[in-house]
């Protein structure tokens, strides 16, 4: 579905109304505050479709100063945020260039994001790692501080290294299938020979027990895939920092699309893809090779100022004017 339309006609609206409602949450307000109309008390999503065979209805009340409240086929769920497990969507915004060009904190969430919809079953780990790295951060300040013995450090230590190990595990098998799909994906948009891999290796007892001197110092456990980053090339250069902006959108796209083609390969059901404004910094050839890969998969959405930017016949066309859709 193309959906075009002058800019500040609510185009970007819209694709955040169809995630807020298969997601429970936006992919770039902070606050519900910030998605509710001005002068208005509440806002509301509501949707139905089809999550492969099935039919669903999906409804989402935003309320600023309240938790906001889902619904799924009728029934509450204890958060807006359990739809991600039941309705699987994908999205692509101009700010999501960060993955690529960001801290490594950003690359990190975003494989965290990616293991917990491609690996249900690890979708914990990263929490469940985090706060055993809080628990183990605490101890260390209270033993730099006298109130503690180093004793105390030790079983914290084993959780950390043996959660740490489970996630490097998973983390590194997701890039490694993720990865020809990715370098596939991102041939077909003209960026030849990319590359995706894990830098990091799992943490050891021996190793916390080389740097404590210097994790006490610091009262922070410094080694541990909290740190590790995730490495990005093309033509042998590092995409961070020698990429074009062309480059670099070419990267996150294709990183979507091929998470896109591995959740429809392991749950039998094509993921909701949503591009806002991709096509702004592709040329003519990479737009045309993106309509075709988007018409290959089905269930994409993409906005953009002009329907002529996309060069290919979408299935349904949409033109957005402010307070209005209506079919092209």
């Amino acid at each position: 579905m193309l959906v075009s339309g002058l800019n500040g006609a609510g185009k970007t609206n819209l694709l955040e109304a169809l995630h807020v409602g298969t997601q429970g949450f936006s992919p770039r307000a902070r606050s519900d505050a910030q998605m509710v109309r001005f002068g208005a008390a509440a806002g509301r999503v509501q949707l139905c479709g089809l999550n492969g065979a099935t039919r669903f209805e999906a409804d989402v009340l935003l309320s600023p100063g309240e938790s906001r409240r889902a619904r799924l086929n009728g029934d509450g769920l204890r958060s807006a945020e359990q739809l991600r497990h039941e309705l699987r969507t994908l999205v692509f915004t101009p700010d999501r260039l960060a993955v690529v060009k960001g801290a490594p904190a950003t690359r990190r969430a975003y494989l965290d994001r990616s293991l917990g919809r491609l690996f249900p079953a690890k979708a914990a780990l990263p929490v469940e790692y985090a706060a055993a790295v809080g628990q183990r951060n605490a101890a260390l300040r209270r033993i730099a501080a006298g109130a503690s013995s180093r004793d105390a450090l030790d079983p914290w230590t084993a959780t950390v290294v043996s959660l740490g190990e489970a996630l490097v595990d998973a983390r590194a098998a997701l890039v490694r299938v993720l990865a020809p799909r990715f370098a596939a994906c991102a041939e077909r948009l003209g960026l030849e020979a990319a590359t995706v891999a894990y830098e990091g290796e799992p943490p050891t007892v021996t190793e916390y027990e080389r740097r404590l001197e210097k994790d006490l110092e610091r009262g922070l456990t410094g080694s541990g895939p909290h740190v590790h980053d995730v490495r990005i090339e093309a033509y042998g250069r590092e995409l961070r920092s020698f990429g074009s902006q062309g480059e670099q959108r070419i990267v996150v796209l294709s990183l979507v699309l091929a998470e896109a083609e591995m959740l429809a390969e392991t749950t039998g059901v094509t993921p909701l893809v949503l591009l806002d404004d991709v096509l702004s910094e592709l040329d003519g050839e990479r737009r045309r090779a993106l309509g075709v890969m988007i018409l290959d998969r089905g269930q994409a959405v993409v906005t953009a100022a002009a329907a002529a930017a996309l060069p290919v016949e979408p299935a349904q066309s949409l033109i957005v004017s402010p307070g209005e859709v209506r079919r092209a």
